[in-house]
């Protein structure tokens, strides 16, 4: 193995991250306004954009998901206990005693352990679980004679309120990591040029040499 600086996130992937973010942000904002935390913003106004936001979330979701299916880099997310564990002291301790980050990405697995398992988690049930409870808010008067009771429309409305603050703490860690160990901008530059410095194999690299030759660093 030998460590070499190649594409390891297509053009698709840093834009779906980035216009990710970029929407994800806008949610916040407007659905603070909306829940009168600030008044920067209008409350009709604030309800059209973060509907708008939702809907162009879904449909990049739905793409990714489709890409992430016919490309097979769903297979970067699946968890695995292999240094999971020493993943996880790294960041509960060693991180705070200057010691090295346990794990070294390879061109078959960008995420470590602990990363698969968390974007995992955020695909398998955050993210449905904001897409379900965020329809059912906004279709609402197409459903709510289909149901009895008063409560349904404000169990709906806890659920996509807890979803998106448990996305907010996620982002909050996913930035908070960011300032460790490397530089800050060693973190954020593989999302914005594609290249990063991963483990390859003689196979990888002899494959990559001759069929994506632009896409391995000299």
């Amino acid at each position: 193995m030998s460590m070499r600086r190649v594409v390891l996130f297509t053009k698709f992937e840093r834009f779906w991250h980035w216009t990710q973010m970029t929407l994800i942000f806008i949610l916040l904002f407007t659905g603070f306004a909306i829940h009168g935390t600030h008044h920067l913003m209008p409350f009709d106004k604030a309800v059209m954009v973060h509907t708008f936001a939702a809907l162009a979330l879904i449909l990049l979701w739905v793409f990714a998901i489709f890409w992430h299916l016919t490309t097979g880099t769903w297979r970067h997310y699946v968890p695995t206990s292999n240094g999971l564990f020493p993943v996880a002291r790294y960041y509960a301790f060693g991180i705070f005693k200057g010691e090295h980050h346990p794990y070294r990405k390879t061109y078959q697995r960008k995420h470590n352990p602990l990363q698969a398992l968390s974007y995992l988690g955020l695909k398998l049930f955050l993210f449905p679980a904001i897409w379900l409870s965020g329809l059912l808010y906004l279709f609402y008067p197409m459903w709510s004679n289909m149901v009895a009771g008063s409560n349904w429309l404000e169990g709906v409305a806890i659920l996509h309120v807890i979803s998106a603050f448990a996305i907010l703490i996620f982002i909050i860690a996913h930035i908070y990591l960011l300032t460790t160990g490397h530089s800050f901008k060693e973190h954020v530059m593989p999302m914005v040029t594609g290249y990063d410095e991963v483990d390859l194999s003689e196979a990888e690299e002899a494959y990559l040499q001759q069929d994506e030759l632009g896409h391995i660093k000299s």
